[in-house]
C-alpha cells in the first residue's frame, strides 16, 4: 500500500481541528485534515456555543468571524446561588474588553469554517474519512483510515489528534484520568416574558449549575443535574418543564413562555496525563473534556489550536525533523500546562463547591460571591481567566 507523506496530519475536522488548519495556511507546510463526518453543510447541529472575547479574537484573526450570520454579545454575566444571598455581576469594564463573550450557533461556525478550509491552497481536506489506527512507534507517525470502502495510509512528521480522544490511547505514554460527575446536562432554547438583552446567567443549585445564555431573541439553556433527575425532566411536558425551570431560576425574567427541542449529554471530567508523544500531540477535547460550567471547554480548545500553530511557526523553515520534534512538542506542552491545569481546577472546583449540601459551605460560598463582587481586582482576575485563560494573552 503506497503511503503519501505530509508535514502535519490533523485527525478531527470539528471547529478546533479546522482552527488549527486555518492557522497553518500561510506557512509552507503540507497539511491533511481528516474528518469522519460528511461535509459541514450536511451536518445540522443547533447547539449554542459561548465564545469568550479571546476566542472571538482568534476567529477574527483567522478570517472567520466576519462570515458568521448571527452572534449575540454577552455584556453582563450574573452569577448567583439558589436559595442563598450574594451574587456577582461581571461587565466588560471589569476586564477592559468590548464584550465578555458572544453566543453563536455551532452549525453556523462549523459551516463557515468548512468553507474557508476548502479554500486553503496548501490544505488537503477529506471528509467521510474514518481513522481506524495510528502508530507513533515509527520514525514518522502513521495514520490508517477508511474512506469510500477503501483503506488508506498516510505518514506525517506531526500527528495532531483533535478527535475528542477516541484514538489517543493508541499512542504510547498517553493515559486519561476520568471523573464521572454522575450528572446530565439538558440543553434547549427558551423564551422569557422579560428578557434581559446581553445578560448571561450562571445560577448555582445543589443539583448543579444552570446557565442561560442570550441567543438572539431567546436564551440557550444548559441545565445540569443528577442523571435520574434529568431523565424525569426530559419526560415532562413543556409547561411543567418551564415551571420547574422558573422555580430554580427565579423571577428575574418573569415566566418562561416557550421551550424548544430538548436534548441531553452526560458530564465527565477527562484529561490526558500528557498531551504529547512521539510525533503526536492532543488538542481540544482529545486533551481534556471539562464540565460546561463557566463555558471554558471549547474556548480552551481554541487556545490549544492557536498556540500549537504559534509554536509550529517559531520553527525556522526547513529545520530537519520539524514540525513534530520532541523539542518542539515539549515547548508546546510547557506553554499550555498552566492554562489547562487552571481551567480544569477552576471548573471542577465550582461544581464541587456549590453542590455540597451543607448549610455552612453554602453560606460561605455565597459570602464569597458577595466579597468577589466588592473587590474589583478579584473580579478582574476572574474575568481575565474566563476570557483569555491563564496567560491573559491578547490577539490583536
Amino acid at each position: 500500500m503506497s503511503e503519501q507523506q505530509f508535514d502535519i496530519v490533523i485527525v478531527g475536522g470539528g471547529p478546533v481541528g479546522m482552527a488549527l488548519a486555518l492557522a497553518l495556511r500561510d506557512y509552507d507546510l503540507t497539511v491533511l485534515l481528516l474528518e469522519a463526518r460528511a461535509l459541514p453543510e450536511k451536518v445540522d447541529d443547533p447547539r449554542p456555543l459561548a465564545l469568550s472575547h479571546g476566542s472571538q479574537l482568534i476567529l477574527q484573526r483567522l478570517g472567520i468571524w466576519k462570515n458568521l450570520v448571527q452572534s449575540t454579545p454577552i455584556t453582563t454575566i450574573h452569577i448567583s446561588n439558589h436559595g442563598h444571598f450574594g451574587h456577582v455581576i461581571l461587565t466588560p469594564e471589569d476586564a477592559g474588553v468590548p464584550a465578555l463573550g458572544y453566543v453563536v450557533n455551532y452549525h453556523d461556525l462549523y459551516h463557515s469554517m468548512g468553507r474557508m478550509v476548502r479554500e486553503g491552497s496548501n490544505l488537503d481536506y477529506q471528509t467521510n474519512a474514518l481513522v481506524t489506527a495510528v502508530r507513533t512507534d515509527l520514525p514518522l507517525a502513521q495514520v490508517t483510515y477508511q474512506q469510500h470502502g477503501m483503506t488508506r495510509q498516510v505518514r506525517a512528521k506531526l500527528l495532531v489528534l483533535a478527535d475528542g480522544g477516541k484514538l489517543a490511547e493508541q499512542i504510547d505514554g498517553i493515559e486519561y484520568q476520568t471523573h464521572d460527575y454522575q450528572q446530565t446536562a439538558i440543553v434547549a432554547n427558551v423564551r422569557a416574558e422579560l428578557p434581559q438583552p446581553g445578560t448571561a446567567y450562571e445560577r448555582f443549585t445543589l443539583n448543579g449549575p444552570l446557565a442561560l445564555l442570550p441567543s438572539g431573541d431567546e436564551y440557550a439553556l444548559v441545565w445540569t443535574m443528577p442523571i435520574a433527575e434529568a431523565a424525569k425532566k426530559l419526560k415532562l411536558d413543556d409547561s411543567h418543564f418551564l415551571q420547574q425551570l422558573h422555580e430554580q431560576f427565579g423571577d428575574r425574567m418573569g415566566n418562561f413562555t416557550h421551550v424548544g427541542q430538548r436534548s441531553s449529554f452526560p458530564l465527565i471530567l477527562k484529561h490526558a496525563s500528557g498531551i504529547a508523544g512521539h510525533r503526536a500531540v492532543l488538542i481540544g477535547n482529545a486533551a481534556q473534556t471539562l464540565h460546561p460550567v463557566a463555558g471554558q471547554g471549547f474556548n480552551l480548545g481554541l487556545r490549544d489550536a492557536w498556540e500549537l500553530a504559534s509554536e509550529i511557526s517559531r520553527v525556522p523553515p526547513d529545520t530537519p525533523g520539524e514540525p513534530g520534534s520532541a523539542r518542539m512538542l515539549a515547548a508546546y506542552s510547557r506553554r499550555r500546562q498552566s492554562d489547562k491545569r487552571t481551567s480544569r481546577i477552576f471548573t471542577d472546583s465550582l461544581v464541587k463547591l456549590f453542590t455540597v449540601d451543607l448549610s455552612l459551605v453554602q453560606s460561605c460560598s455565597s459570602l464569597g460571591l458577595t466579597a468577589l463582587d466588592c473587590l474589583p481586582p478579584a473580579k478582574r482576575l476572574v474575568a481575565h481567566q474566563m476570557i483569555f485563560g491563564t496567560k491573559g494573552w491578547f490577539i490583536g
